[in-house]
């Protein structure tokens, strides 16, 4: 089979090849899916890159989500052959990945490949940092990299709750896209500041700023909140560290926390997790959902696919498809 392999960190296009290597075999309480679709994600460069919160252990593949169908089922018959399927694991850039059956869910019918393989970690992380951010109708949200497909899952869920929306772009093509989305106030970073903006146009600050930036922008995200507010960090697009205003901690009694989706899933009960994901898919199968695809690309293409994902001003997910 076919898999993209790296054998050493760096950055993907520099260091990721197309290998044939052996199709794996199921044990007994797994099944052998087909891939059929993955989107790139940042945490799939990062993990490329060795700043991820995994280390890789190489040779590796990479790719945390994807979408397949099942060609052998397990040995309980929990999941049939030709099931369609979603799941998050490592190593989704190839063409046939081992799961154990129950890390497997299956897809909705109605469910295109181009959703299923991105409708595991931005909806869902969307979905549980404004669980736990609880956010009252009303009230004032700052997500910074607004334009992302996490920034867009997040703007549709945030309005469907009554919550203000405010998003962080670089380019104006982002800006005109997120108002035409229903957020409430659009910053291009690159030509207004943040900070002076927040002040004209929401009295007292936000109430909570969920960065996927650290650097200067999430230290200037961080004064944008209003006393009592909270940051919740979840990425660090500008591999900088934030520089911390510990008088703006102190007098306006802010609080940071980092969340990752991978330790709030582990602590859901299976019931917890079934709502979700119910609420999820309801979510991606409503016809007014905006879900953007910017390019497709066949594994033996990942070139183009890498130069497709960094071109700036990038508006939709980049997807590996067969």
């Amino acid at each position: 089979m076919k898999a993209l392999i790296f054998e050493q960190t760096g950055l993907p296009k520099d260091v990721i090849q197309l290998r044939e290597v052996p199709t794996p075999d199921p044990g007994e309480s797994e099944v052998l899916i087909r891939v059929s679709a993955r989107n790139i994600n940042p945490a799939d460069i990062m993990f490329v890159r060795g700043m991820y919160g995994i280390t890789p252990n190489l040779p590796s593949s990479a790719g945390f989500e994807a979408c397949g169908v099942v060609e052998k089922g397990d040995r309980d018959g929990a999941v049939k052959p030709g099931t369609r399927v979603m799941f998050t694991a490592l190593g989704t850039w190839q063409e046939y990945l081992c799961l154990p059956a129950s890390a497997v869910i299956p897809v909705p019918n109605e469910m295109p490949d181009e959703v299923a393989c991105q409708a595991f970690v931005n909806p869902m992380t969307a979905y549980a940092m404004l669980d736990r951010a609880s956010l009252k109708s009303g009230e004032w949200l700052l997500v910074t990299a607004g334009a992302s497909a996490f920034g867009k899952f997040t703007l549709q869920m945030a309005k469907a709750k009554g919550i203000k929306f405010v998003a962080t772009v670089r380019h104006d093509s982002q800006k005109s896209l997120l108002e035409s989305l229903g957020a409430d106030l659009v910053i291009n970073t690159e030509t207004e500041k943040l900070q002076k903006v927040i002040g004209e146009k929401v009295g007292g600050g936000v109430h909570t700023v969920f960065d996927a930036v650290g650097g200067l922008l999430g230290a200037n995200a961080l004064a944008c909140l209003r006393p009592n507010g909270k940051m919740m960090v979840f990425g660090g697009l500008a591999l900088e560290n934030m520089p911390i205003n510990s008088g703006q901690l102190i007098f306006k009694n802010l609080t940071i926390e980092g969340f990752w989706l991978s330790n709030w899933m582990a602590q859901l009960n299976g019931e917890e997790k079934k709502a979700a994901f119910s609420e999820i898919f309801d979510f991606l199968t409503k016809q007014d959902s905006k879900i953007a695809i910017d390019g497709k690309y066949r594994l033996e293409d990942f070139a183009l696919a890498l130069e497709a994902y960094e071109k700036p001003g990038r508006n939709g997910k980049i997807l590996l498809v067969g």
